[in-house]
């Protein structure tokens, strides 16, 4: 009797744990930081291998500074990281910077001096450009890139989650 009872009790604190347990799922178990997120590339050629540690192949090699990625994985001082293609791998962390850049997706993105369509605008940018990333609302991001400023719509960018907002 006492053993069931005791089992019962157990799967009960099991059940009522369920959400919490869920929810460190969301949380990387080395930085306690969300998954995924995304960062920036800190170096000028970083190496994408295929598991976390340098005897794993390599599969990419990112030669493009300040390219966002997202973190998908943790590992002691690796995180598993993929591009807005979904490539990717395992990277060492001091090669990553958590400064947020996003790519540009759509050619001719416009710039905006506040985030409304009927705004001045500030600048264009091409495909492929990557933006240093200042805020972002609902709809929109300030973005900082080669001296130009202004607000972009978040369907342009990859690199911004849509309920990401920030100041």
């Amino acid at each position: 009797m006492r053993r069931q009872i005791f089992w019962k009790l157990a799967l009960l604190a099991l059940l009522g744990a369920g959400p919490a347990f869920a929810q460190d799922l969301d949380r990387g178990p080395v930085t306690n930081l969300p998954i995924p997120r995304y960062v920036s590339l800190k170096a000028n050629e970083a190496n994408a291998r295929r598991g976390p540690d340098t005897t794993h192949r390599i599969d990419w090699v990112y030669t493009r500074r300040d390219i966002p990625l997202r973190v998908t994985a943790e590992f002691e001082h690796w995180r598993r990281v993929e591009d807005v293609e979904g490539q990717g791998g395992w990277m060492h962390y001091a090669l990553l910077s958590g400064l947020r850049t996003v790519l540009v997706q759509t050619d001719m993105t416009q710039l905006f001096q506040r985030p409304d369509l009927n705004s001045a605008q500030t600048a264009l940018l091409e495909r492929g450009v990557i933006a240093r990333l200042r805020e972002c609302q609902r709809d929109w991001c300030r973005l900082e890139v080669d001296g130009a400023r202004g607000w972009a719509e978040k369907r342009h960018l990859w690199g911004v989650e849509v309920e990401d907002e920030f100041e």
